[in-house]
């Protein structure tokens, strides 16, 4: 649980403390006082489970911006489920305009601009999450919108999250993906499953078996995960994750080293596919095929000559 509150800073610093807490806590925002009053009186507390990142946030009057210059500077990709507890917000999407009062919810995406607008003193549950969970990017006539949290798969959502913010940040992880099922029922698309998380995570490692880096704690940190899911992704597959990169990996420089038109060395195709240490390389590589990665090579630079003799 992380805590701030602009009340601890002295007045004049209390607006600059509050964007760069809301720019921490959340993605790149840019507020805009409205009101002309002495300081700025604003807290976030924030609470994890899993990779949802739930928040509670209590403020003056704004304007608050994820404008193109804040999507372009985000990382990572959610959707935000605001839960207005108190005064109201209005809202401002490609889709159109939405006025979310008390006890209605609004779905925001990060990946696209989106204007706030509080006229008043408010209060919000705010709960961040990953586009992963929800089985990829979002796109449903909900984004934008101010969906009724008292009635129908909107009260599971509003339940839920009144539930959940009770809980410590020890509580089980599991508990992200019943939040994000319900989330997805409001979406109105199908529930994402643990193989559309694996299929999500081969396509990431596919793309960066090249950054030594490459490991359980960065994809989670990618996709903002709990270490478990991403087991618990690769339960009932021959390979863990582990196995599954270190099996891609060596596949890519047993490939290379087998192209009579490859001309890098074998230290430098295995930097180009995640090994930086040679020793280590071909340690995993004879395991792997039985010869060092220098035999293969040699055995199909070999044949590379009768080959095209005979075909001639």
């Amino acid at each position: 649980m992380t805590v701030w509150d602009t009340r601890s800073h002295p007045a004049r610093e209390q607006f600059a403390v509050w964007h760069e807490v809301i720019c921490q806590a959340f993605v790149p925002l840019r507020p805009t006082r409205t009101a002309a009053e002495p300081g700025f009186a604003a807290s976030v507390e924030t609470r994890a489970l899993g990779g949802v990142n739930r928040a509670r946030i209590e403020s003056r009057p704004q304007l608050t911006d994820h404008g193109p210059r804040e999507v372009g500077g985000s990382t990572g990709a959610y959707l935000f489920v605001n839960l207005q507890l108190a005064g109201s917000c209005r809202v401002r999407t490609a889709a159109g305009d939405a006025v979310v009062e008390p006890g209605r919810f609004v779905l925001l995406d990060t990946t696209e601009p989106y204007y706030l607008r509080f006229d008043e003193p408010w209060r919000m549950l705010s709960f961040r999450v990953p586009h992963a969970h929800l089985g990829g990017r979002p796109d449903s006539p909900a984004l934008g919108r101010a969906l009724d949290g008292r009635a129908g798969t909107g009260r599971v959502v509003t339940a839920l999250m009144d539930a959940l913010w009770g809980l410590e940040d020890t509580a089980p992880a599991d508990l992200e993906q019943s939040f994000a099922s319900a989330v997805g029922a409001v979406l109105g698309g199908p529930a994402p499953t643990a193989a559309d998380l694996r299929a999500a995570v081969l396509r990431h490692v596919t793309a960066h078996l090249g950054d030594p880096g490459l490991s359980v704690a960065s994809v989670c940190r990618r996709f903002a995960i709990a270490p478990r899911t991403l087991h618990a992704a690769f339960e009932g597959h021959p390979l863990t994750f582990a196995a599954t990169v270190r099996e891609l990996r060596l596949e890519r420089c047993a490939r290379a080293l087998a192209d009579p038109a490859e001309r890098g060395t074998v230290t430098a195709i295995a930097t180009r596919h995640g090994y930086p240490d040679p020793a280590a390389f071909s340690r995993a590589f004879r395991r792997r095929y039985g010869v060092a990665p220098r035999e293969l090579r040699e055995r199909h630079r070999n044949a590379a000559p009768e080959a095209k003799t005979t075909s001639g």
